[in-house]
This record gives structure tokens, C-alpha cells and sequence, in this order.
């Protein structure tokens, strides 16, 4: 049969994204599953057996990683690979994550009902906390998966409770016997929705990933002097919260200046004592820069440094400036990139080049295997929110490329 013939069951995976969206459902229309909870064991289940009943061999890792198979004529290639996550933010939606899982899920399903036989096995693989709400950090199984972590830091990763993930796996039934990465992957690809408004706007329905942002995080604290607000003259102030609001206006001012990709973003501010009348003497704030070019996340970051050594001796305050966390720019595999893009143009589909403005699992495992992904668009660019929505249409088109760019790389 030819590839050009083959098409996804839309309809089945809308089913089956409902179906899983039961578990942890929100008042509101979203889902709560945390990584390792008990909601996070049913839908993992669910998965499971959906797999087992479309032919699938399954292991799981020692991180709780579950790859599910479908063989292929020759067992000696190494797998054609799709999935994403389960977890979700306490307040999440119904597709962050679930949809790559899903989609992977609904190609398999697909391939059985034409009776396609890949050279390379397929696997669909889900990813343990991803989101990081429940143990941080974030993408933390897949990053022991491609080596950022070992796997003892990984399972070590305490809740607020002090429950680690190690002990919760077990607990759940989902510590397997599997080592965790150096497993050879033939490609990989992450089916995702766009969680931003851009495809959206452009009114594009697939968003071909050629990379994922970098990302520098902060944490400053001014120190000054605390006062009366009304006997102290503003001349002789020492005040910590100006200094503060120097620097954010700093901060979007690099953030205007670096487009068309910057951004640039204060969104955590700690101000002490937090009294109306008294001058604030310490601030705490983060700061948040993103961009696919590290030479221009360095520029910032450089720039970043010189503003606020400048605004702080210019008020007589003290400063910690700390970089807490640094995550190059990635570009995804061209030859994944160029499957993707042939998908979309194969299915007739509008879309566009796109960078991701958030990390997932996919930009890890590109670090061990050549890796691409598929953006659909959400309704009004929301995610990480239960009003997160997206049209049936668009995911099932979304999938038909991931269905197309797999079969693509999936021969020999």
C-alpha cells in the first residue's frame, strides 16, 4: 500500500484523548495528574493496556520511562520513536503532553488497520515528569535518559512531602528493570501543541520545530536601607524597590531590543518589609531570558550585568546577582526538520518554521538521538491552564505528519 494512502483515525484519537482526560478531570475542564500519584499510575495504565491490545511489547526504565513497540521487519534497527507525557500542571489541560503520547499511539493504531509493515520497529515512549510541578526539576527522567543527569540525582528528586521519586515509583509499580538511556534511537519525534498564539495568528496549522530557545534564569537581591517614608528626603533614600524597578524596565528594554526572537521576562518579586510607609530596604526577583541564539542571549546577558551593577552603585545598594540556570539554544536533526516540513506539504497542510519558546523532552533526547517536532495550534495560545483547548481537525492533522515523517524515516 502506499504511504500517500494512509491517514490517521482523527476521530480515535479525539476518543482517546477524552478518555484519558477522565482521569484527574478538573471542575473547570482541565486535569490535575502530578507525576507518580495515584492519577498518574490510571492513566499510565490506560496506556498500557491501549498499547498491549495494538500488539505492542512494553518495558519500563529504572526512571519510570515506558517504551511501547511495534515491531518492525528488521529487529536489529534501532526504533522509529514518538511520544511525549503523562503529568500534568495541578491546574493543566487536556493536551499539554497527552497529545504527543497519544498521537504516537493513534500511528500504531493506524499502521495495524492498513497491516503496514515499518523496516524499523516503532516505539512509543512516555517521559516521567516532565512538568516538573510534583519534583523538580523539570524533564528530569529524560534527561537521565541523554545523560544531564545521572540516575541517582534523578530518583533522589524529593516532593514537598520529602517523598522521592525513586520510592514513589516503586510504590505505583512503575520502577522498572530497564537501564535508563543508551538505547539506540533511529529518529524521534515530540507531536506537541504550540502552547503560544503564533500559528494561530498566522493561521498555519503545523509548526515545523527547528529548534528550542535558550534559556538564562536569574535571582537578584537588592539590599538598601529601610526608613520612614515620610521624615526620610528622597535624596538621602537607599530604596531597594526603585532599584528593582530600574532593572525590570532594564530587562523588557533588552528583551524590545533583541527581537524579532528575545524575551525577556520578570515574573517572581519579593519586596521587604512590604510596608505602605516604610522605604522597602531588600528586593528579591527573577529573571527570565529566552533566545535561539546564544551569542544574543549572551549579548543580553552580558548587558543584563552592566545595567545593574550601574542602577545599584547608583542608588548605594547592595547586589547578589546569581545565574541559576542555563539551557543552550537547541537545533533539532535537519533530516528530522526536513521529515516534518515534507509531512506537512505531503498532507497539503498550511505551515510554517517555528522555534519553541518552551523546553520538553525532545530537546534532551536530541542530545542522544536525531529529533524533530510537530506544533499544532491552541486556542488563544493558553496552556498550563484548564481552559487549554485545541480543534480535533488540527490534531489529527498534526498527527498525520508525525504519522507520515515516522514512516519516512522508518525504512532503510
Amino acid at each position: 500500500m502506499s504511504v500517500k494512502n494512509i491517514n490517521i483515525n482523527g476521530q480515535r484519537l479525539w476518543d482517546s484523548l477524552m478518555e484519558m482526560a477522565k482521569i484527574g478531570a478538573t471542575e473547570k475542564g482541565g486535569n490535575c495528574r502530578l507525576a507518580l500519584t495515584d492519577l498518574d499510575k490510571q492513566g499510565r495504565d490506560l496506556f498500557v493496556r491501549w498499547c498491549e491490545e495494538a500488539g505492542c511489547s512494553i518495558k519500563v526504565d529504572k526512571m519510570g520511562n515506558i517504551f511501547a513497540r511495534r515491531a518492525g521487519r528488521n529487529p536489529d534497527l534501532p526504533p522509529v520513536m514518538a511520544g511525549s507525557h503523562l503529568d500534568t500542571q495541578p491546574t493543566g489541560g487536556k493536551f499539554d503532553g497527552v497529545y504527543g503520547v497519544l498521537a504516537g499511539l493513534e500511528v500504531v493504531r493506524t499502521l495495524n488497520d492498513h497491516s503496514y509493515e515499518t523496516d524499523a520497529p516503532v516505539e512509543v515512549a512516555v517521559w516521567t515528569n516532565e512538568e516538573g510541578s510534583r519534583f523538580a526539576p523539570a524533564m528530569v527522567a529524560s534527561g537521565v535518559f541523554a545523560g544531564v543527569f545521572d540516575l541517582d540525582y534523578g530518583l533522589s528528586r524529593a516532593d514537598l512531602d520529602g517523598k522521592t521519586m525513586g520510592e514513589e515509583l516503586e510504590r505505583i509499580g512503575y520502577a522498572g528493570s530497564e537501564e535508563v538511556g543508551g538505547r539506540p534511537i533511529r529518529a524521534n519525534f515530540e507531536a506537541h501543541i504550540e502552547q503560544g498564539p503564533i500559528l494561530e495568528d498566522e493561521e498555519k496549522t503545523i509548526g515545523v520545530v527547528t529548534g528550542a530557545q535558550g534559556q538564562r534564569w536569574y535571582e537578584i537581591t537588592l539590599t538598601g536601607m529601610e526608613a520612614h517614608a515620610g521624615p526620610t528626603p528622597m535624596r538621602t533614600r537607599k530604596d531597594a524597590l526603585v532599584g528593582a524597578a530600574r532593572i525590570v524596565g532594564d530587562v523588557n528594554r533588552i528583551g524590545l531590543e533583541n527581537q524579532p526572537n528575545a524575551c525577556a521576562t520578570v515574573g517572581l518579586m519579593q519586596v521587604s518589609p512590604n510596608s505602605r510607609n516604610v522605604i522597602p530596604g531588600q528586593v528579591f526577583f527573577a529573571v527570565d531570558f529566552r533566545h535561539p541564539d546564544d551569542e544574543i542571549l549572551s549579548k543580553m546577558d552580558a548587558e543584563l550585568r552592566a545595567v545593574s551593577e550601574r542602577i545599584a552603585g547608583e542608588i548605594g545598594l547592595e547586589m547578589d546577582f546569581e545565574q541559576i540556570w542555563y539551557s543552550p539554544p537547541v537545533n533539532f536533526d535537519p533530516d528530522c526538520v526536513a521529515a516534518v516540513r515534507a509531512g506537512a506539504e505531503e498532507a497539503g497542510m498550511p505551515h510554517l518554521d517555528i522555534v519553541s519558546g518552551a523546553g520538553h523532552d525532545a530537546c534532551y533526547i536530541n542530545r542522544v538521538a536525531p529529533t524533530g517536532m510537530i506544533f499544532v495550534p491552541c486556542e488563544g495560545g493558553i496552556s498550563h491552564n484548564e481552559a487549554e483547548n485545541a480543534k480535533p481537525e488540527d490534531l489529527a492533522a498534526g498527527c498525520n505528519v508525525l504519522l507520515h515523517a515516522m514512516l519516512e524515516r522508518a525504512h532503510a
